[in-house]
């Protein structure tokens, strides 16, 4: 297949088994000789990211080992992506190892979405734009900064087991030891443990994955929660988030970040002037990056 840009009149999506970009990893020119995958249909990696499911509302090529589905009745574009969440949920079954060829027909998928689910339409949803809140740029320069300890910055705390016996249904975001939807699992009806505007980061699990988390929350036992000893908002938080994210690769499953080592763990920072940090440079870079007023 030959590749040709996106705007391209004869260009046509190719679908992959990636998981990022709707699975679109090129746009390549139709061929007559082969006949593309029908549009509003899911397309469902079964190998390499598994069960990687996305809505396509146009014709399509795909790669090897990704399978399109088709609605046995008619569906709107909501439902197809409320399913192709459905069938991601079934994820943790399946690695590079153990794929979905043979298995994917046999998924158990709910008969219809929730009455609250149906009331969201894609029209509804505001599509953020890549303005940024402030019109300055902001150059790092890391080879200037200092680094501090994260107890210096941080009062870290353990999470708490919840047993899934226990969990009952409500708002409260339920954080856990996943890599996606910002560490959120589930939303319970057990009363917050922790207060907003805080950082959650894996100990366990996927681990050092960082998030902010804005509203009181409850954690598990497998995440510790970094409450700022400064005044931080969700400009400076993130900015802080994925410095932390860059020591993942000192863990693992057989190195686990627990709150003592996390305590005096190292992370380098901008400075305004001898060991203090310079917040207002974090906020201010944040800012200045494309999509920061959806934020």
């Amino acid at each position: 297949m030959e590749e040709c840009p996106k705007h391209d009149l004869d260009a046509m999506r190719f679908v992959s088994r990636t998981e990022t970009n709707n699975g679109i990893s090129a746009y390549v020119k139709s061929m007559e000789e082969v006949a593309p995958n029908p549009s509003r249909t899911l397309s469902t990696a079964v190998s390499g990211s598994v069960l990687s499911s996305f809505y396509q509302d146009k014709e399509y090529y795909s790669g090897r080992d990704v399978y399109y589905l088709v609605p046995k009745k008619k569906m709107t574009a909501e439902e197809m992506i409320f399913y192709a969440h459905c069938i991601k949920a079934n994820r943790y079954k399946y690695n590079y190892g153990r794929a979905a060829n043979k298995t994917l027909r046999k998924i158990m998928l709910p008969g219809e979405m929730s009455e609250e689910l149906k009331k969201i339409t894609i029209a509804s949803i505001n599509i953020p734009t890549r303005r940024p809140l402030a019109e300055q740029k902001y150059e790092l320069n890391p080879s200037r900064w200092e680094w501090f300890e994260i107890q210096e910055l941080f009062e870290v705390k353990k999470g708490k087991r919840l047993t899934k016996e226990d969990i009952t249904e409500g708002r409260v975001p339920f954080i856990a030891s996943i890599d996606s939807t910002n560490g959120c699992r589930e939303f319970i009806g057990q009363p917050p443990i922790h207060p907003g505007n805080a950082i959650t980061v894996n100990y366990n699990g996927s681990v050092a994955e960082a998030f902010y988390q804005p509203k009181p929350f409850w954690a598990s036992d497998d995440v510790n929660v970094l409450c700022p000893k400064f005044k931080m908002d969700p400009y400076i938080a993130l900015f802080m988030v994925t410095l932390i994210k860059a020591e993942k690769y000192r863990f693992n499953y057989g190195r686990k970040w627990h709150t003592e080592r996390m305590n005096t763990a190292k992370i380098k920072l901008p400075t305004k002037s001898k060991h203090q940090p310079d917040f207002d440079f974090m906020g201010n870079f944040i800012k200045s990056l494309p999509y920061s007023s959806a934020l």
